[in-house]
């Protein structure tokens, strides 16, 4: 497959593999029988996302989650 890479503003290239997972997961997430598109923004695994995603942002951005917060 040829990639086209988009050097515009706004969106970025993304690393194939990270495409694959993210594919992957929009069929089925963690063995879980659905998509993460189709899960409950209540149920456990969502929040794990969720969760996981906060940290993340908080510790890219070198923050401290007592004084910050991440919103999405």
């Amino acid at each position: 497959m040829k990639r086209a890479f988009n050097f515009s503003a706004g969106p970025a290239v993304l690393p194939y593999d990270v495409l694959q997972e993210a594919s992957q997961a929009a069929m089925e997430f963690n063995g879980l029988g659905m998509s993460i598109m189709e899960m409950s923004h209540r149920s456990k695994e969502y929040d794990a996302v969720i969760k996981e995603a906060q940290a993340d942002c908080l510790k890219i951005m070198g923050l401290s989650a007592d004084e910050y917060a991440v919103l999405f």
